[in-house]
């Protein structure tokens, strides 16, 4: 075929491929070009700087030959000597480019073949980057497709412009999908790999939920009832925050729907999935009392510095509210972001019972006192050395039964004890190895220094290697169970933000980042919190 014959052919062509792969069509007459570059290089010789253009209006095609301008020519197939460039263009410098007219060729059998095997590929890769760039905006949005096939236990769905999959464990339990069914599922990740695009499917995600009663309530897509947070159990349970912008329009009953039609559309496109639609509150107590439901509370403690609740329960609704293989508290916590500890009412009243006992040992110990001064102070709500040491000391002498003198001589004994126990603390540092550089980091203290040493963390080095982790403890969930790994700093009750804060101290006093990427982390910190704010507001 001559590459001169056939352009009204060649351009139909590159019309009919770019309508059917949905591509532009000055890609595949690129494509096209690359090819015959190719087969021409092929008749010319490889090491030839061929150079191809296809008119995409007359469909003409120019052969051209780059030679490179040189002052000594080492490859006369790829250079050209600067006298005799300028002969052809009295212009030329070293370093341009001398064009040559081609002859039109003929393509051969395998030069042909090659040159399709371009065209192929070319269009395959602009066909993967035009599915990327389709879908990777389309994070957090539900799609509809079909089952193409099953592998496995992952599931490939066919969503018309391109193919994803739903991985086995991001499928509901005890759901089986054949060839042909349709399926709706959440898009959670969108991922350019070498295969080309990978779009990652869930019907597991928390948001996928969310999604649907996005769809189910006109309320919510309207924005006057707001989601504020989902957890999951799937295919077993789940529990939805609610709120309302619009004091005259219940959030829990406009998402239940009249005879509960709008959340039993939601639970029957998640396998019967029950859910919990809660009231969500701004005050903690509250919305955790809520979120245990249907189990009655009869009281909360909260240590808001830990994000941990203490919730006490009547003996008879203690299996209510921890829920079946700890089910419902799991589920509340994860609603709530709060570590919750359910307990009866006489369990608690042996624990305040303990707590005193413990106090009062550790007051008698401490400050050489009898234990009716200790039991005293036990009783006031006093719980640590630290704290009788550096209180106001009219917060003791008013205590009855005490006076200034009294008052002052309890604290001079807790400092005293303060003082010895500091120095046994530092003389274990140093037996360990402990550095004296972490003493530079805000919050450390000689104890939680020994506690490091202890577990192998001895210089600001080994501790800016520390993930939050590591300090603070992680749960993982493996069979439907969470299980608690301890951090480094447990005893301490470190936040994960007082950790983070401390290993980017570290990170800084070790040289790893300078105080301008500090900065920027920070700012960006503050962007991302902004925007999981946004979205939270929006229910996404």
């Amino acid at each position: 075929m001559a590459v001169s014959a056939n352009r009204l052919e060649l351009l139909q062509i590159a019309d009919a491929v770019a309508r059917e792969k949905s591509i532009d069509r000055s890609i595949v007459i690129e494509a096209m070009a690359d090819a015959i570059g190719k087969a021409a290089r092929s008749r010319y010789g490889q090491e030839t700087n061929v150079k191809v253009e296809i008119d995409p209006k007359t469909g003409d095609i120019k052969l051209q030959r780059l030679l490179e301008v040189v002052e000594n020519v080492e490859d006369y197939t790829t250079q050209i000597p600067l006298d005799l460039a300028r002969d052809k263009n009295p212009n030329a410098e070293i370093g341009d480019h001398i064009a040559e007219q081609l002859p039109p060729m003929d393509f051969g059998r395998i030069a042909a073949q090659s040159a399709k095997q371009v065209i192929v590929q070319k269009v395959r890769e602009a066909e993967r980057d035009q599915q990327f760039e389709e879908f990777k905006d389309r994070i957090g949005e539900i799609v509809n497709g079909t089952v193409k096939r099953v592998e496995y236990g992952n599931v490939i769905v066919d969503l018309g412009k391109g193919e994803a999959i739903i991985r086995r464990d991001e499928t509901i339990p005890r759901e089986n999908f054949r060839y042909g069914d349709r399926v709706r599922a959440y898009i959670y990740d969108v991922r350019r790999e070498q295969r080309g695009p990978q779009i990652f499917l869930s019907r597991t995600h928390p948001q996928f939920m969310a999604k649907l009663f996005n769809m189910e309530v006109p309320e919510i897509y309207d924005g006057v009832i707001e989601i504020k947070s989902v957890a999951r159990d799937p295919g077993s349970r789940a529990k939805i925050a609610v709120m309302s912008n619009d004091s005259s329009v219940d959030p829990v009953g406009a998402c239940v729907g009249m005879r509960g039609s709008r959340v039993q559309a939601v639970v029957g496109e998640l396998q019967g999935e029950k859910i919990d639609i809660i009231p969500w509150s701004p005050d903690a107590a509250s919305f955790i009392v809520n979120a245990l439901q249907p189990a009655e509370v009869a009281k909360v403690v909260l240590d808001e510095e830990a994000q941990r609740i203490d919730v006490v329960v009547p003996d008879d609704q203690l299996s209510l509210a921890i829920g079946r293989r700890g089910q419902n508290v799991r589920l509340a916590s994860q609603l709530t972001g709060w570590d919750i500890d359910i307990m009866t009412e006489q369990e608690e009243s042996e624990r305040r019972q303990q707590e005193f006992t413990e106090n009062t040992n550790a007051f008698m110990d401490a400050l050489n006192v009898d234990e009716m001064v200790a039991q005293l102070l036990a009783s006031e709500g006093f719980s640590s050395i630290e704290e009788v040491a550096y209180v106001d000391s009219d917060e003791i002498s008013t205590i009855e039964g005490f006076d200034e003198g009294t008052a002052e001589e309890l604290q001079a004994r807790a400092r005293e004890f303060l003082e010895r126990q500091e120095q046994e603390l530092d003389e274990e540092r140093k037996k360990l190895g402990v550095s004296d550089d972490l003493r530079q980091i805000d919050g450390m203290t000689t104890q939680m220094m020994v506690t490091l040493g202890q577990e192998d963390i001895k210089s600001l080095e080994d501790f800016a290697g520390c993930a939050v982790d590591d300090l603070c403890g992680w749960t993982e969930r493996k069979d439907g169970e969470v299980k608690r790994f301890d951090g480094v700093l447990k005893e301490f009750k470190t936040s994960r933000a007082e950790a983070e804060n401390m290993i980017l101290q570290a990170r800084l006093l070790a040289g790893w980042i300078t105080e301008e990427e500090l900065a920027s982390q920070e700012e960006e910190a503050v962007e991302d919190d902004a925007e999981g704010g946004d979205a939270a507001s929006g229910g996404i």
